[in-house]
């Protein structure tokens, strides 16, 4: 049974929200996914997006009951400036009739607009995570997931995470081995499933000016497995734990433990999303025993290992899930 999706575009889109999914679903096709996809806009006709590239043709948004999926694609002035009404009055209608309804990055403040996401979690781009909801205070908006399901309607991060929520969906519809199959054709290293953080320890905060700070976080980061200690890290630079400290102050606005935590937390999100035991993740991440992974989710996360799977891991591949 074909699949119709209608992905909503306009002018000012974002080009990679609306041709990433597009290509996904494309692509899936030679893996059994049924899928018949269509852009859909409020007037038809050309789209210009915001990199100045034009769809060339898109149908006008007239028969919403015909769609199965509905994704709204994303554009920089979703998030600062009105929505246009026809806008909003094309994805209402369009939501109204279809199974799914998805956006990519700020897409989701079209969803919001309409209130089709109040009392839901959600995500955006983290850019915009803060305006989203200090716009839409009856959404729960998660900032740091690549993309999130909530009843029929699911959000994902900026731009390229519209990619992992196509595959997600694809892996709904025809199963793992055919979202593993696009994501291969796609040369991509991995399927991202939706609980991974958009940005991590490592990469999130500012690289770090001195060189000797710099050497010793890149090899933490390399195996935050290995039996670091603030002790043994500042041995290790050939400060003082004071110095070492104080570095860290300077230089990430965190102490050496704090930030340490933070770079095992990421390898411990990642290890419970491919599926592998609390205990195997703890071992793995560095933390060491299962109560301290616990401890640093609930202090971190406010969450548990359990928790965080059961809500984000509904795409990881292979997953086998004995957790607790």
């Amino acid at each position: 049974m074909t699949h119709r999706i209608g992905i909503v575009v306009f002018d000012g889109m974002t080009l990679l929200d609306a041709s990433g999914p597009a290509e996904v679903f494309h692509l899936a096709q030679w893996s059994g996914g049924p899928y018949e996809v269509e852009f859909v806009s409020t007037s038809g006709g050309p789209v210009v997006s915001t990199s100045g590239v034009t769809v060339d043709s898109s149908a006008v948004a007239n028969t919403p009951a015909g769609l199965d999926t509905v994704l709204v694609a994303g554009g920089p002035t979703l998030a600062t400036d009105p929505v246009d009404p026809s806008l909003l009055q094309t994805v209402r209608q369009l939501a109204e009739h279809a199974g799914r309804v998805a956006s990519v990055c700020t897409g989701a403040f079209v969803l919001a607009e309409l209130g089709l996401l109040d009392g839901r979690r959600a995500t955006t781009h983290w850019r915009h995570a803060a305006t989203l909801a200090r716009r839409y205070p009856r959404i729960s908006v998660e900032p740091d997931v690549i993309h999130i399901r909530d009843g029929r309607f699911l959000t994902s991060a900026g731009i390229s995470a519209g990619i992992d929520l196509a595959l997600a969906l694809v892996e709904e519809d025809a199963g793992a081995e055919a979202a593993r199959a696009v994501a291969q054709e796609l040369v991509m290293f991995m399927q991202r499933p939706g609980g991974q953080s958009q940005f991590s320890a490592a990469l999130s905060g500012p690289l770090a000016q001195d060189s000797v700070l710099r050497e010793l976080m890149e090899s933490v980061q390399a195996d935050p497995a290995a039996q670091h200690t603030v002790s043994g890290m500042a041995a290790r630079a050939g400060v003082s734990v004071r110095h070492l400290n104080r570095l860290f102050r300077a230089e990430t606005g965190t102490t050496p433990s704090q930030w340490l935590e933070r770079v095992r937390l990421d390898a411990a999100r990642a290890l419970i999303l491919e599926g592998h035991t609390v205990t195997r993740v703890a071992q793995r991440s560095g933390f060491g025993s299962d109560e301290t992974l616990r401890r640093a989710f609930a202090r971190q996360l406010g969450t548990t290992p359990t928790a965080f799977r059961e809500r984000f891991a509904t795409t990881a591949p292979g997953a086998r899930w004995t957790l607790d």
